[in-house]
């Protein structure tokens, strides 16, 4: 099995990549690629795909906790 990557973009979209399966709520399966985007600010008009909408209107730089 191929290692799954989520990236957190900086004021931008989750970056996919890897063999893995996106379910709705009900589990139905999203159709998907081995790379794919999903949107984080959520005003996509293809959620929960980023379409790219977010560009100049979000703001977020998620960065990993440095340990003390």
């Amino acid at each position: 099995m191929s290692k799954v990557q989520i990236k957190v973009n900086d004021n931008g979209s989750l970056r996919i990549t890897g063999d893995v399966e996106l379910l709705d709520g009900e589990g139905n399966v999203y159709p998907s690629k081995p790379a794919f985007s999903l949107c984080r600010c959520g005003l996509s008009n293809n959620k929960p795909y980023c379409d790219g909408s977010h560009k100049g209107k979000f703001d977020s730089q998620v960065r990993v906790p440095k340990e003390e």
